[in-house]
Formats: C-alpha cells, structure tokens, sequence
C-alpha cells in the first residue's frame, strides 16, 4: 500500500482503554520494575502506584487505526521519536478515552516520516495525557513531500553525568512487554526480523523509553509519578533483549538532558536528542 500524503489532519474514532491493576502490574515488569526499589508499581496492596510511561499505551490502540489510513510498506517501519506530556497521574485503574491524530508526513526523499499523536482523557473528560511518535518508513520515501520542520537538537554536556542508571534487559523482555499491547511481530519472530534487516528481534523502542523513565523517576523524582512532566527523545540505535540499558541524566536548568547506551555498545545510543522535565 503506497503511503498517502493526504491522510494529514485525519483522526480517529474516541478509543476506549479500560485498565486494571493487572495492566499496570504487566507494563512495569515489562519496563524491567524490580521487586527491591519498584514494589509500590508491583503489588496491588500498595496502589499499584502508576509509571508515567503508561501513558504511551492508550495510544498503541490508536496507532493501527492510523497507519491504515497513512498506508505505506510495513516492513519497513520503525520507531523513531517519541514524546509525552502528563497532565496528571494515572488512577490505579479505570476507564481512558483516547482521540489519534494524523499530525504530519514528511518527504526524507530517500525515507519518510509521519507524525501521530494522541490525546488522552479520563471518564470525567480531564485531560490526563498527550503523546506524539514519529514513525519512519524507510520504504516510502521520495513522494515529493515536505521536508520535515527543524529538530531541536540536545546535545548531552561534555561534563559527568548528575547520575547514571545501569539495568539489564532479559532475552525475553521484548516478549514481556509486547503483552502491553504492541504486538509488532519485528520483535518477537525472527524471520520477521531478519525481513527488516535485523540479525534478531530488537527491542521496542517504548521498551527503552520505559526503562528511561524508570530512571528519570528514581533519580530525579523520588519515586514520585506525579513529579514527571514530560520525556522527549529520539531513537538512533536498535538494543537488543539481553543487554544492559545505560542512562545518563544532566540537571540543566529547567529540564534534565538524558542520553541512553548499552553496556554491550557503549559508542551507540540508541536513545538521545533528549530531556525530561520534572517538578
């Protein structure tokens, strides 16, 4: 299906997330939540409490939706920014009402880019999230499309870091957090993924995202979920289930520049151009 520039503006139907603390539970051991330091997000008797990255899975059901209507070669896609905006804390459980919007298409002439974003509320219609992902299509581009706008770019100090985070992944983490809803067989069947150009199944970027998150909320948050404001980045490298995820964070004024590697490639980062901003 060739990809259709036209698709801009086009948004989704009201999708209904209806959560327990079962999906909260299952999404932080997906992001690697450990029984020592996360407990309150693990065990229903202390809440659970919810991880602020959460709120990229309210969207997972609105991104089908919209890449039907974007089109373009399947194969070929990959994750490459994403970002969201907290407005408040997630309930424990309950019932979200999220709209998804076909926010761009960009011509990278030798590959595309499309930009999808969401809104999130609750029952009450209050606001409790906003999420936006760039999707590249390495298949699709020179349609003769826009350039995509400017990117700011933020660049990691050349100082130490104000703190590091180091975690490992399972081989089977891609596995676990797949049951969170992003099924993309590309990290979990290994022909699919040799298809792509993968040796194996890599790991989802929102997988990375989470662990990030997880780190920005120890370090910088006291454990705090409503402290977490924002998490904005771009994915630059694959990280495969097995190896050891590493966070750096510079306090910088407002905001708090994050950079994350590998132990296994400590030259790659595979998430950077990136913050958080907290409170």
């Amino acid at each position: 299906m060739a990809l259709n520039p036209d698709s801009v503006g086009k948004t989704t139907s009201e999708i209904v997330h209806t959560y327990g603390f079962r999906d909260v539970i299952r999404y932080a051991l997906g992001v690697g939540a450990r029984r020592d330091a996360d407990l309150k997000f693990l065990y229903e008797g202390l809440g659970p409490l919810v991880l602020p990255t959460y709120a990229v899975v309210p969207s997972f059901e609105a991104l089908e939706p919209l890449l039907d209507v974007v089109g373009g070669d399947m194969l070929g896609v990959v994750h490459g920014a994403q970002s969201i905006t907290l407005h408040q804390p997630f309930e424990p459980s309950g019932k979200l009402r999220t709209i998804g919007k076909v926010a761009g298409i960009y011509d990278l002439r030798r590959m595309a880019q499309g930009v999808l974003s969401t809104e999130t509320r609750d029952e009450q219609g209050a606001l409790i999230c906003e999420a936006e992902m760039q999707i590249i299509f390495r298949l699709d581009g020179g349609f003769g499309g826009e350039r995509p706008p400017p990117t700011e770019r933020v660049r990691a100090p050349s100082r130490s870091p104000d703190f590091e985070v180091s975690e490992p992944t399972s081989p089977e983490q891609a596995l676990l957090y797949r049951l969170s809803g992003d099924l993309n067989p590309l990290h979990a069947d290994p022909e699919i993924a040799t298809k792509a150009g993968f040796d194996a199944p890599i790991l989802h970027g929102l997988c990375t995202f989470g662990f990030v998150g997880r780190a920005v909320l120890e370090q910088c948050c006291a454990g705090d979920p409503s402290r977490l404001k924002s998490l904005n980045g771009q994915f630059r490298k694959p990280v495969w289930p097995g190896d050891t995820i590493i966070t750096r964070g510079w306090n910088e004024g407002d905001r708090i520049v994050i950079q994350a590697t590998t132990k296994e490639r400590p030259d790659e980062f595979p998430f950077s151009n990136a913050y958080a901003v907290v409170t």
